[in-house]
């Protein structure tokens, strides 16, 4: 598939609660540029929202298992050997794909992190890295930075990554929050990953 031979990965990232946003498509786009494919499903039908608050009101109207099953679809029509990635309220759908879906080949959990039980086990040789900001109050106040050490723990092949920062979106560049320092150094991580596991 890639003439470069294995070291590229084909990625399924799942966009955050303001639905899939330029900032979405400028990190795929630079995770392309380094020769892996990424597929970027739209969990929200053509909507985005300017707030946290109403993105993620519009997922609980239409229903958590909803948004799953949108995930799970855009799964489906894919081959395995998937890294299975996501922002925020995208990490519930990578984080179950990558936990229950055979032939995973990694995670990248960006802002989030769901406690392992809650999907079963995490699955023998599939790594993960998961990033987030190290006082943001949803990441580290909200069970998401414990779930991430547990991951760790569990999980033979994890890292968890966290960046000074307060703000939650920090590696969308379409958005105030943006941290480039940050996010330069998570997409060096996350490159390195791809490369890795690819």
């Amino acid at each position: 598939m890639h003439p470069e031979g294995d070291t590229m990965s084909d990625v399924l990232l799942f966009h955050h609660a303001l639905g899939p946003n330029a900032g979405l498509e400028a990190f795929a786009d630079e995770l392309r540029a380094a020769g892996h494919t990424v597929h970027t499903p739209d969990l929200f039908e053509g909507r985005t929202f300017a707030t946290i608050d109403e993105g993620v009101g519009y997922a609980r109207e239409t229903g958590w298992g909803e948004i799953m099953a949108r995930g799970e679809r855009a799964a489906a029509e894919l081959p395995e050997g998937l890294v299975y990635a996501g922002f925020s309220l995208g990490v519930l759908p990578a984080q179950m794909l990558a936990q229950t879906r055979s032939g995973a080949k990694g995670a990248l959990l960006f802002y989030s992190c769901v406690p392992v039980a809650e999907f079963g086990v995490w699955p023998e040789g599939v790594p993960v890295q998961v990033h987030g900001a190290d006082h943001d109050p949803i990441f580290m106040d909200e069970g998401d930075v414990d779930a991430a050490r547990e991951l760790v723990d569990l999980a033979e092949d994890a890292e968890l990554f966290l960046y000074p920062g307060d703000q939650h979106y920090f590696a969308d560049s379409s958005l105030p929050s943006y941290d480039a320092d940050a996010t330069r150094l998570l997409m060096q991580r996350v490159l390195a990953f791809l490369e890795r596991v690819g």
